[in-house]
């Protein structure tokens, strides 16, 4: 029996092969993208403004947009048969997101997954299929900090399920871990971890995760902060 209820993954470089969002940056944006990306590596601003910046930077269609990404960016190929097993053992997965998300269910749907669960960012669009802004519907109600609030996402699933793991490789991911019962942590996840104090696993691919879960009987727990250390008022 598995120790946990559910399992939460990040998408960009976590179950996608590669970030998605960085690489469209990098095919379709003024290379001055990056910038954003380095002020918020240094607090200057949070992960949601710089977002929206990028997104605005973004000269291509939906079309093009996303026939890139499902061309360029498979899943790992590992995740489907993680995810396959998951359901096998009753345990609930969804995929929690802070990038531009777009993305995510043609990825899936070209991997015969489009039935996972997906919370994420939304992309609104120009009537001439061009990117036109952000929706965070699901933020968190008060805190600015994130376009998806992957705090908010680990405490509803434990509220509900029990136990959570969460998987992931990044900055965005750091506010998921400090909430989760256990951990699997890879990337800059990994340095976040560290300095926060986070028990982590870490791992390659799926594979690792699995074999991680079959064998786990007692979780770490979360940290839990009474205040995520993401927290951002406007």
């Amino acid at each position: 029996m598995v120790a946990v209820g559910a399992v939460l993954v990040d998408f960009d470089g976590t179950a996608s092969s590669s970030d998605v969002a960085e690489l469209l940056l990098r095919v379709f944006a003024d290379p001055s993208w990056l910038a954003h990306d380095d002020a918020v590596d240094r607090g200057e601003i949070g992960l949601r403004e710089a977002i929206q910046i990028q997104d605005a930077m973004l000269v291509a269609t939906r079309d093009e947009l996303i026939a890139y990404a499902v061309e360029h960016c498979p899943l790992d190929p590992t995740f489907a048969p993680f995810v396959d097993w998951l359901s096998a053992t009753g345990v609930e997965v969804a995929l929690v997101s802070d990038g531009f998300a777009f993305y995510i269910r043609p990825i899936l749907e070209a991997a015969g997954l489009e039935h996972l669960q997906v919370i994420s960012n939304e992309q609104v669009w120009t009537p001439d299929g061009r990117p036109a802004g952000m929706r965070f519907a699901n933020g968190h109600p008060v805190c600015v900090g994130c376009g998806t609030c992957k705090m908010n996402a680990v405490l509803a699933y434990r509220e509900r399920v029990g136990p959570v793991a969460f998987v992931g490789d990044g900055q965005s991911d750091r506010y998921g871990a400090l909430y989760a019962d256990v951990t699997f942590a890879k990337g800059e996840l990994v340095d976040h971890c560290v300095r926060d104090g986070v028990p982590f696993v870490g791992w390659n691919d799926f594979h690792d995760v699995r074999r991680s879960l079959e064998t786990t009987t007692s979780l770490p727990g979360a940290v839990a902060p009474v205040r995520c250390p993401g927290w951002t008022t406007p």
